[in-house]
């Protein structure tokens, strides 16, 4: 019923930047907390940016000051602008949202973590 999509990875030279993006659709009533998680290989999923629909934001220490959350509540998106990747940002990055839609029967179910299939970042020297 709700789908989250992401887009905008790729590789990424030194003092490159990027920018994701990850639109939700379908039969949502209303979007709260949206984020970004990122998994490395071998490693487990983190944490990278949240922000709330009124726009208050949260950042892991490793990004502060380098990527920049942000959303657009019209349009049901959320970005992540990425500046001065490092090699360690390589991941799959991932969007999460808490939301809540309409089934088909037409009954609200409201559900935390809903995940998008992730959209993959390389750092390349």
């Amino acid at each position: 019923q709700v789908q989250l999509v992401e887009s905008g990875g790729g590789l990424v030279q030194p003092g490159g930047s990027l920018r994701l993006s990850c639109a939700a659709s379908g039969r949502i009533l209303n979007l709260n907390t949206m984020g970004w998680y990122r998994q490395a290989p071998g490693k487990e999923r983190e944490l990278v940016a949240s922000i709330t629909p009124s726009g208050t934001t949260n950042y892991a220490d490793s990004v502060q000051g380098r990527f920049t959350i942000s959303r657009d509540n019209a349009k049901n998106t959320v970005y992540l602008h990425m500046f001065t990747l490092r090699p360690e940002d390589t991941a799959v990055y991932y969007c999460n949202a808490d939301l809540c839609y309409n089934s088909d029967h037409d009954i609200p179910i409201c559900q935390k973590d809903y995940w998008g299939k992730g959209t993959l970042v390389t750092y390349s020297s």
